[in-house]
């Protein structure tokens, strides 16, 4: 058995360590480097201000430039090349653009808009198109799907940025700066297996993550398993509690009984960010998305943007909500301000009031029951915000939400924001397991160790070294091996 033991642990290590080696050494980039994406408050400090003047066609005649068969689920007014335009929201992660002036659906866009688009995401830089792609290393997220395929544009000189612009509305989508692509092929790219992405592997790619993580697990809890049986109270004859008299094996040794329990946690709660097999699908029943219905009698978009500048706000962007049976107008500025006012008048309000919140969130579950409503005022172990380059960066995280929770068969909870009226945050009884075992066993994301940095940096980081030095010793021991046998 102890041999079965060891050679399984010897052979498994050649190859497994390497890629071991490889995540710690990325993940440490990660803590402060992450992959390239373009978060709300981006999106709108590098939007114009939208006036009144010459502006708009009404958002009912712009939903009915559309083809038939094309029922909308969102609506925003915003600034592309074209100028203002409408952006629809349709099925399946699909988008459509109609031109708020024109008031005609934009084709597929082209260099020339592509361009005019990069121009107004970075003013005064200079510019340089360098083509059309479905995917590359910096756009791999399913979130882009609706909107290959990408023109991408250089912006700026000397530390030129990649601006990744949609095919199908016009908006930059995705920047990457030289720093975040520098960093990224020894961060994220690496850590994410991303050099078998758009290749032949591209298939396989979520299964082999899986598989490697699976086999990475094994290894690390036989190597302790093996380490403690090769750890000894009493002395060998070299004087040691460890049998190896080379240097390397016994670095190797000793390290992995320090660092191997958070070896195998780090890559179990790795996997676990995987999903794997489906084992945090609990199969709730999603919240009710409400369809885009406008009021007959809405003010159109110029008297919008005209009574918002009234009361002393410049939009960027607006979106159209609902309230259960009522039209709001969403607003925001550059500086990631909010602004909500009826879609019927112009009598703005500074949120939703709670009750109204709470009525329209119970008819998000019409086949439960809310069992308990909470103003929240604080993050808490479950609702929390993260720095914006993290996995979870993007993810808006308002304070005060609404916390509500139902009987449903999955224990659905939703985190409702009073100044959107959207639902910002769903969780349910496996998703809240996820959060253990991947977030709070990954990323160390609680909230102690998150408010006292730099604390938490030197765990994460000597952390990251232990499991590295565990890694690369088994990397050069199973190659000595090899060669003796070669």
């Amino acid at each position: 058995m102890k041999r079965t033991l060891f050679l399984t642990h010897r052979w498994l290590g050649i190859l497994l360590c390497l890629f071991m080696a490889l995540w710690f050494l990325s993940g440490v980039v990660m803590m402060y480097v992450g992959y390239p994406k373009l978060t709300q408050q981006e999106h709108l400090q590098h939007l114009p201000g939208l006036t009144g003047n010459g502006c708009c066609i009404t958002a009912q005649a712009a939903l009915a430039a559309l083809p038939p068969g094309n029922p909308p689920q969102g609506l925003r007014l915003t600034t592309t090349g074209s100028g203002p335009v409408y952006i629809v929201t349709l099925g399946k992660n699909r988008f459509a653009a109609v031109d708020a002036r024109a008031g005609s659906v934009l084709p597929m866009v082209e260099e020339a808009l592509a361009l005019r688009s990069a121009a107004v995401f970075a003013p005064g830089q200079s510019l340089r198109y360098l083509g059309q792609i479905a995917e590359d290393a910096w756009t791999h997220s399913r979130a882009l799907d609706g909107h290959r395929p990408l023109h991408v544009v250089e912006a700026g000189d000397e530390r030129p940025t990649l601006l990744y612009i949609s095919g199908s509305t016009g908006e930059v989508v995705r920047d990457a700066s030289l720093t975040e692509r520098r960093w990224n092929w020894v961060g994220a790219w690496l850590h994410w297996l991303y050099p078998l992405r758009g290749g032949s592997l591209d298939a396989w790619w979520t299964e082999i993550v899986i598989y490697l993580s699976v086999a990475s697990n094994v290894l690390g809890a036989v190597g302790l398993w093996v380490g403690i049986l090769r750890w000894r109270r009493r002395h060998y004859a070299n004087g040691s509690h460890s049998p190896y008299r080379a240097p390397l094996a016994r670095w190797h040794h000793w390290s992995g009984l320090v660092f191997g329990g958070l070896v195998v946690t780090w890559i179990l709660s790795g996997l676990m960010s995987m999903n794997p097999w489906r084992i945090f699908d609990s199969g709730a029943v999603r919240p009710v998305r409400q369809l885009l219905q406008l009021s007959p009698s809405g003010l159109d978009s110029a008297d919008q943007l005209a009574c918002l500048q009234r009361n002393g706000f410049e939009a960027s962007e607006l979106s159209w909500t609902r309230l259960g049976d009522t039209g709001f107008i969403l607003a925001r500025n550059a500086r990631g301000e909010s602004h909500l006012q009826p879609e019927t008048q112009c009598a703005p309000i500074a949120s939703h009031d709670f009750p109204a919140l709470e009525q329209a969130g119970a008819a998000l579950l019409p086949g439960a029951r809310v069992i308990g409503t909470t103003i929240q005022q604080a993050y808490d172990w479950h609702y929390y915000a993260r720095e914006e380059h993290t996995m979870s960066g993007h993810q808006e995280r308002p304070l005060p939400v609404l916390k509500m929770q139902f009987d449903d068969s999955a224990e659905t909870w939703l985190y409702l924001d009073p100044r959107s009226g959207a639902v910002v945050q769903r969780s349910d009884r496996l998703g809240r397991v996820k959060r253990v075992l991947f977030a709070l066993l990954h990323s160390w994301d609680w909230a102690p160790l998150l408010a006292n940095r730099p604390l938490w940096d030197v765990l994460m980081v000597l952390g990251s070294l232990g499991g590295f030095i565990v890694s690369v010793s088994g990397v050069l021991l199973g190659w000595r091996r090899l060669m003796r046998r070669g």
